[in-house]
């Protein structure tokens, strides 16, 4: 099946160049403040924990800098735990979830763990309700040094130094009816490809790495989320949006080798969560509390398996 329309930008089967790009960037309007919805709910919470600039990018004048916040008294016998949020823009529960959880939990490891969050990645992009960057880049696809996306570059320096201390890493992610009706679309257009639709699941789900899988861990993120929000049910080809199911509201993908954020650092703990803010059955503070249930549940489960 392919999509009935096509994308309004480019011509179908060719991928595009600046003339498309530069259409595409016209199109994106500022929908919200990240100054007055991030960075001002990061400010109280400068009396419990280190407030770092970890970079800055500059998109047609419009400054915006890279925030993470860390354990005040950070210890480096610890093992360290780290939260990425809204490496989509548009995925918004990421980003206020972790916020959230800083709130309410953030201190709550002290002694026991390093805690580094960084909850929003992408901010230009957090603003537009977008999944890329100001250069239609995915950041979630370019992970890697050198990386042609200036948010994926500046937080895998950031997260370079902390090697092998890390033991956990989720990343907050959320799954939309606009992944189907604007993102995926957009993609195939810019790639000059054909795009091929998917059922976009009702309920929240996680993303384990193929290449070294966690199933206990998946497991326990799962049963804690299920006591806040419904998990994701499999399709009748027994998938969720494309991927097998390898258990209840799991799905895999080879997170280092694809540029994915939780593939970052060598965690032997890591997964990103998948919400679905759509749902009739979800709210959006349930979709923030999704987030928080999982947080908690992968440090816990990383703190007492850590060996």
């Amino acid at each position: 099946m392919t999509h009935a329309t096509p994308y309004p930008i480019g011509t179908p089967g060719q991928p595009w160049g600046p003339a498309e790009i530069d259409a595409w960037r016209a199109k994106q309007v500022k929908q919200r403040s990240y100054a007055d919805e991030v960075l001002a709910a990061i400010e109280p919470l400068r009396a419990a924990f280190d407030v770092q600039d970890y970079g800055a990018v500059d998109y047609a004048g419009e400054h915006y800098r890279f925030v993470a916040l860390r354990t005040r008294d950070w210890d480096a016998s610890l093992p360290v735990m780290v939260v990425t949020g809204g490496v989509h823009g548009y995925e918004t529960s990421g980003v206020h979830g972790a916020l959230q959880f800083l709130r309410e939990h953030g201190n709550d490891y002290a002694g026991r763990a390093n805690v580094l969050v960084v909850p929003c990645v992408s901010p230009w992009a957090y603003e537009r309700i977008h999944r890329w960057n100001y250069d239609a880049i995915d950041p979630n696809r370019n992970f890697r040094e050198g990386s042609p996306a200036a948010e994926s570059a500046a937080l895998v320096q950031l997260l370079a130094p902390l090697g092998d201390s890390v033991l956990m890493h989720i990343d907050l992610h959320e799954t939309t009816d606009t992944d189907e009706s604007e993102f995926r679309p957009a993609l195939a257009a810019r790639d000059g490809k054909v795009y091929d639709p998917c059922d976009v699941p009702d309920g929240f789900y996680l993303v384990d790495d193929a290449d070294k899988p966690q199933p206990d861990f998946q497991k326990a993120v799962i049963d804690a989320v299920a006591k806040v929000t419904h998990i994701a049910p499999a399709d009748a080809a027994g998938e969720i949006i494309g991927s097998p199911e390898v258990a209840h509201g799991v799905i895999e993908y080879a997170l280092k080798s694809l540029g994915l954020c939780a593939g970052i650092t060598p965690a032997r703990f890591c997964t990103t969560t998948e919400v679905y803010p759509d749902s009739p059955r979800a709210t959006p503070q349930e979709c923030n509390d999704a987030q928080v249930a999982a947080v908690r549940a992968a440090i816990d489960y990383a703190l007492a398996h850590r060996g």
